[in-house]
């Protein structure tokens, strides 16, 4: 029987300034932002999807800048870091580019015996890494002709801060059918039943404050699922353990149901399509403002009130 949930779809954050956001991740990062549309919750405001270059589920970190968002605070409750897989090789490449772009990091201890990571932040103190990985599993390079071989692939795992363990474990194990893998201190890291590469690391801090949600902070984290059948179960099996689940939602390019897990990081099951090129060629991803179909009549309005954003890889080289 094929798993219900295949892996992460993406991860969602909160930006203060839609120009740096995008420089950041599209310029620093060498991720494409394969898709630029708005927040159909709040549609004055930007939603940005970088990723490979077809914006496949696995790859993606979207982000909501809000003009002049006030800093959040990373704790118990939230998402606290997405770590994203590079090729071992390119430890000294990655080092020296951060470097050059005044980028601060440090080394990650070694936790699973594995892997070296760069932990980084971005401009609003989003935690990231960059885990250098020889996995064979590795999508392929996500950006263009700068980075080449030493592109970002994906993914690798989303860190959970917790109060406590035992809910969050059974969820996932129980609803979302992922396994523990590995564990080390206050660190537990589960994969997906389909072994895809991206883990959930859950991390226990019951002495850590409560997070706050602000610019800096993550919004939610998405699994993919198969399409609405598979989707409709995962739903169906949330509601009789006793989540709050959200009607499913029509997103445009994909569906989604929304819950928060007993910790309290809100969590969504997304289908793995329509996908993101059922509205701009693959080579064209990205380059202009894309609306549902309920907000083509504002779109002149929208267009006046977002801010103007370029992007020029040539500053980035």
């Amino acid at each position: 029987m094929a798993a219900l949930v295949t892996g992460i779809h993406h991860i969602t954050a909160i930006a203060s300034d839609a120009q740096r956001n995008v420089d950041f991740y599209a310029g620093v990062l060498g991720l494409k932002l394969v898709k630029k549309t708005v927040n159909f919750d709040d549609p004055d405001v930007y939603h940005f999807y970088f990723g490979d270059p077809t914006g496949s589920p696995g790859s993606l970190l979207t982000c909501f800048p809000y003009a002049g968002l006030a800093q959040g605070r990373k704790g118990k409750g939230m998402a606290t870091v997405t770590a994203f897989a590079v090729p071992d090789i390119s430890f000294a490449f990655w080092k020296d580019r951060l470097r050059r772009y005044r980028i601060s990091f440090r080394e990650v201890e070694e936790r699973f015996g594995e892997e070296r990571s760069l932990y980084l932040e971005d401009d609003d103190g989003l935690g990231l890494e960059l885990v250098f990985t020889g996995d064979s599993k590795d999508v392929g390079p996500v950006s263009g002709a700068t980075l080449a071989q030493h592109a970002i692939r994906g993914v690798h795992h989303v860190e959970l801060m917790e109060e406590g363990f035992e809910s969050t474990a059974r969820l996932l194990t129980d609803l979302l059918g992922y396994r523990l893998v590995a564990e080390k201190g206050n660190r537990f890291r589960f994969a997906s039943a389909e072994e895809a590469r991206a883990f959930i690391e859950v991390v226990c801090a019951p002495g850590s404050l409560k997070g706050l949600r602000g610019s800096g902070t993550f919004h939610h984290v998405a699994f993919a699922t198969t399409d609405l059948s598979s989707q409709k179960t995962i739903r169906e099996r949330a509601v009789a353990e006793g989540f709050n689940v959200t009607p499913v939602l029509d997103r445009k390019y994909f569906s989604s149901c929304y819950f928060r897990e007993p910790g309290g990081v809100l969590l969504e099951v997304a289908t793995a399509g329509p996908g993101l090129t059922i509205d701009e060629a693959p080579s064209r991803l990205g380059e202009k403002l894309m609306l549902p179909a309920d907000l083509e009549n504002r779109r002149e309005a929208l267009e006046k009130k977002l801010p103007d954003v370029q992007f020029d890889n040539g500053k980035f080289t």
